[in-house]
């Protein structure tokens, strides 16, 4: 008989949160600079939306010793599917999950934190504090004019059981993947979604588990351009990393940028609409240039290499990481992923 999927409802990434050494510092960065808009804030915490959002928050900022992301959120479509997520997760892990709700974060109802069986800090919940839609309050936006969160990637040591556990077991959709160029190629890379775009989150290879950057929607590409501008009047052209330009995979218009921290953050837009979930995935090989930059220019090693460590949603330590076994990418700019990622 068919896999028919499981029997919970993933709607979408959510949220992320990143652990910030100087909160101060971060709400001139995200707020002033990259124009986020601020729903609340507390002694040691700050909620950031984009326009488009229409919950409570889509970035947390939390103030702490050391960099590094506490979790990645997805909501549900019902509360039942939390129950069911539950379930599965501790019997997959072996751990019971820990639940979580306003009193551990502002505007959430009721949730549960867990780490994912790849170290993961994941959070699942369904409802969330509805706060002001700001699409068309036009005096609101600026800088780059976020809307929402559109996706994370993220980089483990072997991508095939980390696509399936998102697949087959939590329902995620393929649209597009790479191939090493092997006699018997490898998946060197998968992009998967919930929503009907290209991806809610995208699995790399590398040292992992780590966070590689949370992308987040612009309307157009002025805003990037715009926001480019902003950049560097302000000072902060190191900070600009990757881009402007056009990715092949996904085909959306890009800016990477490092906070103070370190964290990455993508502009993003101009991606397409996967709404059958028949399509077939395209297939990338991975030393074709047009990939990850569809005008051919090549990244920089350090977007490579450099990547955010994991906390455990169980006793805050940081998760261990480790290095792919099997490493084909050639030595020559263009090409994804590296032989040695330390950060």
């Amino acid at each position: 008989m068919a896999n028919e999927g499981p029997n919970f409802d993933i709607v979408r990434t959510s949220h992320v949160e990143f652990i910030v050494t100087d909160l101060e510092r971060s709400r001139k960065f995200y707020v002033d600079t990259l124009g986020f808009i601020e729903t609340s804030s507390a002694k040691d915490r700050i909620y950031l939306r984009g326009a488009e959002d229409r919950f409570h928050h889509s970035l947390i900022l939390t103030e702490g010793k050391v960099p590094a992301v506490a979790h990645i959120s997805y909501r549900v479509r019902a509360e039942r599917d939390l129950d069911l997520l539950a379930d599965l997760f501790e019997k997959e892990t072996g751990v019971a999950v820990k639940w979580v709700n306003s009193k551990d974060e502002e505007g959430l109802g009721r949730a549960f934190r867990a780490q994912d069986p790849f170290g993961f800090p994941v959070e699942f919940f369904k409802s969330m504090d509805e706060t002001e839609w700001l699409l068309q309050k036009f005096d609101r936006q600026r800088a780059a004019k976020v809307m929402r969160i559109d996706h994370v990637n993220v980089l483990v040591p072997e991508v095939d059981p980390v696509s399936h556990w998102y697949t087959d077991k939590l329902g995620f959709l393929c649209t597009e993947y790479t191939e090493t160029e092997e006699a018997n190629p490898k998946v060197w890379a998968s992009w998967l979604r919930r929503k009907p775009t290209v991806h809610d989150i995208a699995i790399m290879t590398g040292v992992g588990p780590r966070l590689h950057h949370a992308g987040f929607s612009v309307a157009e590409k002025d805003n990037i351009l715009d926001c480019a501008d902003i950049l560097a009047s302000k000072g902060f052209v190191n900070n600009m990393e990757r881009g402007p330009g056009r990715h092949g995979i996904s085909n959306a218009f890009f800016l990477y940028i490092r906070d103070p921290d370190g964290y990455r953050v993508e502009l993003y837009t101009g991606d397409y609409l996967s709404a059958d979930p028949d399509w077939k995935p395209l297939k990338w090989k991975l030393d074709d240039p047009k990939r990850q930059t569809f005008w051919g220019a090549p990244a920089p090693e350090r977007w490579f290499n450099e990547a955010s460590n994991l906390l455990s949603v169980f006793d805050g330590k940081m998760v261990p990481t480790s290095k792919p076994q099997h490493d084909p990418r050639k030595r020559k700019e263009g090409v994804e992923g590296a032989a040695s990622l330390a950060h």
